[in-house]
């Protein structure tokens, strides 16, 4: 999107760049089984800009004194853990960039999330691409002035805060077979932090330890990756470990209950430019006339699964649990991404940190390229030019 940028990167392209860019992300870190894209986001000024003041409202909205109390019902009642702290560590806002009605570049909120994202891989993308395809060095990923040293410090303080690194663990379950490990690996290697499956989580009273050889570490702060909707129907798994939402001594970062409360839960609550209109279906008194230009979400899902794009009426008669789901009116992607055959469609996620007793920040983003309905990389598996990327800015 900075013309020249695109011009030179595209006349510059090949196959074997990009064969030799897969090759080298790889180098000492774990294989990865997600589709990277053939090049990154060079962001303009005044999207950059844009996608800054959207965030901060989203902000406004979450800093609000009332804030639990308006999202208490996001929270399953299954799933709720205690002891939940003053405000998430991580926020991550993804816009699809999309066009106003006179036709200039505009973001609009499509998702939410107070749950990490891949904080350390984001870095490792960028540098890869910037050596891969001999990029200007002084092309950057992140916001607010930082660099790679001032940012990788900043995401210390929040994960390990106050702690030694050997006690702190990036937990999931099964951990060394998800598809982010790489994101698991570089953030290890960075904080000297342990990567834990939960099966390997040991409970005596209400403290948490591991054991490694011989030697037993406590737990005091976990780097939580453990989605819960994804073991809903799964806690046989915490039997010979521990059960998260039991009363426990450990800090969370993030805690799991900012997982529900910023969600698709929070959108119908957001009012704005860059927000497009959203609502609890169970709270419609009737149907939009043009039902063709909403998409339906189920509140609890991940990854895009349950979204119906193209929605009937039929579709809604069905749902019994309508306070589950929301009725979003659709954005049409722009697809401003220019490939070597054709325009390209790309969402911009907005990636912040939340140290304790401090303010949020916004650090750094990831990009997804898409021809498909969807952005989701499971949903391009047929096209080239598409997947995980980066947004890269003039610093």
């Amino acid at each position: 999107m900075i013309q020249k940028y695109r011009t030179s990167f595209n006349a510059n392209f090949s196959e074997q760049k990009y064969q030799d860019f897969l090759t080298r992300i790889t180098e000492g870190y774990p294989e990865i089984t997600f589709r990277l894209a053939e090049s990154p986001v060079f962001l303009p000024e005044e999207l950059k800009q844009q996608l800054i003041t959207a965030g901060n409202e989203i902000i406004a909205l979450i800093k609000r004194d009332d804030f639990k109390e308006i999202t208490q019902k996001a929270i399953p009642i299954d799933w709720k853990v205690p002891n939940e702290n003053d405000h998430p560590h991580f926020l991550t806002f993804d816009f699809g960039v999309c066009s106003d009605e006179q036709g200039k570049i505009k973001p609009m909120l499509i998702e939410m999330q107070g749950f990490p994202s891949l904080y350390g891989f984001q870095n490792h993308l960028a540098n890869t691409y910037k050596e891969s395809f001999d990029l200007d060095q002084q092309l950057t990923p992140f916001f607010n002035g930082l660099n790679e040293e001032s940012y990788f410090n900043l995401l210390k303080k929040v994960i390990v805060g106050v702690h030694q690194p050997q006690e702190v663990i990036l937990m999931d379950v099964d951990a060394l077979n998800q598809k982010t490990l790489i994101d698991f690996s570089v953030t290890a290697n960075k904080l000297g932090i342990k990567i834990l499956p939960l099966e390997e989580v040991k409970k005596e009273g209400k403290k948490l330890y591991y054991i490694e050889g011989d030697k037993k570490t406590p737990i005091k702060r976990i780097y939580n990756r453990l989605i819960f909707d994804e073991i809903a129907d799964q806690t046989s798994i915490f039997e010979n470990s521990f059960d998260p939402r039991e009363e426990i001594e450990v800090e969370w970062v993030t805690h799991p209950n900012w997982f529900y409360r910023i969600s698709k839960y929070t959108m119908p609550m957001l009012k704005g430019e860059f927000v497009p209109e959203t609502k609890f279906l169970n709270e419609l008194t009737e149907l939009p006339h043009d039902l063709e230009n909403y998409v339906l979400k189920p509140l609890f899902s991940f990854a895009g699964m349950g979204v119906i794009i193209d929605v009937k009426e039929s579709d809604i008669s069905v749902i019994k649990d309508p306070e589950n789901w929301i009725l979003q009116r659709k954005v049409t992607y722009q697809p401003i991404v220019q490939s070597p055959d054709g325009g390209v469609k790309v969402e911009i996620r907005l990636m912040y940190l939340w140290p304790d007793g401090e303010e949020p920040q916004l650090c750094i983003n990831l990009a997804r390229l898409s021809r498909g309905k969807m952005i989701g990389v499971r949903y391009n598996a047929d096209f080239d030019w598409v997947g995980g990327t980066v947004g890269l800015m003039e610093s």
